[in-house]
This record gives C-alpha cells, sequence and structure tokens, in this order.
C-alpha cells in the first residue's frame, strides 16, 4: 500500500507494507493510483512529488502470490493480465502528473517493480545496496510492446540492451554511469533525503503544472500515443 504526505508544495508518496517487498496488486496499484490523483487535485503552482520506500526492496514487482492462488492457470493469467492494466493506469498517472516527480530508491526494483522508478522524471539511488533487475528473460516472458516502448523512452543503447536483454542486476554506480539514475547516495536515510531536497529544489522553481505535464507529454510523444495519451493546447504566454 502507500500514504501521501504533503509538506508544503511537496508531496511525499511512501511505499508501505508489513512485508516491505513492496510487491504490485490491483490492490495496491490502486491505492498508489488514488494518492496520485489526491496530490493532483491538491497540487498548486510549484508543487513536486518524491517517492520513497522503506526496506531492503523498494519494489519487488508483481504480486505472483496473489496472482497464482486461484489455482487455475487462466484464472492465474486473467489476474496477471489485470496486474498489468492497473500499472498501466498507474504509468498514465505519473506521465499526466502536473508537477515534476523524484523516485528516492532505496533498495532493490524488479520486474514490473522497475517501472515504478522510471516513471518519475528523476531517480536517486543508494549507492551500497540495491539494484534495477529486468528479469523478464529469465521468467520466459515477452516484454509488451508497450513496456518496451517505455524502456525506449526512458533510456537507450548499450544502456537499454544491457537493461532489458541482459537480465542484469545493475548496481547504482553502473546505473549512474548508464544514464538511468541522476545520482547516487550512501545509506537509506542519504538517499531519501537527497530525494527530498531535489524536489524541493524542483518545487521552488514555481513552474506552471499543466505546462510541465504537456512538456513531459511531447518528450515521451511515442509511448504517450501508445497510451492513448492526448497533449491539451496551452494557451500562450504573455511576453
Amino acid at each position: 500500500m502507500c500514504s501521501l504526505e504533503k509538506r508544503g508544495n511537496l508531496f511525499i508518496l511512501t511505499l508501505t507494507g508489513k512485508n516491505v517487498v513492496h510487491r504490485l496488486n490491483p490492490e495496491v496499484l490502486s491505492s498508489i493510483i488514488s494518492a496520485l490523483s489526491r496530490a493532483k487535485a491538491e497540487s498548486t503552482r510549484g508543487s513536486a512529488l518524491v517517492t520513497v520506500s522503506h526496506g531492503k526492496f523498494f519494489c519487488n514487482g508483481f504480486d505472483l502470490d496473489w496472482v497464482n492462488a486461484t489455482g487455475s492457470k487462466q484464472e492465474a493469467q486473467q489476474r496477471f493480465d489485470y496486474s498489468l492494466d492497473c500499472l498501466t493506469q498507474l504509468v498514465q498517472a505519473f506521465i499526466s502528473l502536473p508537477m515534476p516527480t523524484v523516485a528516492a530508491v532505496n533498495g532493490h526494483a524488479a520486474a514490473a517493480g522497475v517501472v515504478i522508478p522510471l516513471c518519475h522524471d528523476y531517480v536517486v539511488m543508494r549507492r551500497d545496496r540495491g539494484v534495477l533487475y529486468v528479469n523478464d528473460l529469465e521468467m520466459g516472458l515477452k516484454i509488451p510492446e508497450l513496456y518496451m516502448a517505455f524502456f525506449r523512452a526512458k533510456t537507450s543503447g548499450w544502456a537499454l540492451r544491457d537493461l532489458v536483454l541482459r537480465g542484469l542486476k545493475i548496481k547504482g554506480e553502473e546505473l549512474l554511469k548508464m544514464g538511468i539514475v541522476d545520482a547516487v547516495y550512501d545509506g537509506e536515510e542519504g538517499v531519501t533525503n537527497a530525494g527530498m531536497k531535489m524536489a524541493d529544489n524542483l518545487a521552488r522553481r514555481k513552474w506552471d503544472g499543466e505546462v510541465y505535464a504537456e512538456i513531459r507529454k511531447g518528450l515521451y510523444s511515442e509511448f504517450c500515443g501508445m497510451l492513448g495519451i492526448a497533449s491539451k493546447a496551452i494557451g500562450t504566454p504573455k511576453l
């Protein structure tokens, strides 16, 4: 699940859960989407959002225990597809959010869990613990074209190849060299504080959130087209 706290213009989205693995099922995804809807509704000029978590994992992908709890392969596939649809709704919510976003990744992000930090505009990561790990290849799963477009939007070249075609468990320092994360820091507190500071600095710019969201959509136009996210016309500013 998650919690959302507002401090001035800064929204703090915290991934929560008893087992701190932060696995994704429709209930968890719905709670995050609801939190983003609340942040959008309460946003003002100069808002920003930072996402944090606690424990060894930032997000460990889909809740496969929930997917397989039905006892039927057909029903399990339906649950998996439903989880994927919910994840896509979450990505849509992040892309349309009228404010800068920062992910403070303190631990592992694996499988579908990699999508969560990469939904953000900026990613800071823990230097001494945690990896990004796209393990679809090892699981024998084809990455849907929508999410290949997502990964292409967020990285490219050899970095994209190593992320999706080699199934590497990539640590913070290497992710920084690959251009996938923006900075690395020591310890959970260091990452969290850095994420908060970056989000606060972005909020201080007092950008128009609607304009920010439209520019973000333009930056990822191919992916947004596949999502069916339409751009909005923005009035000409006074010069």
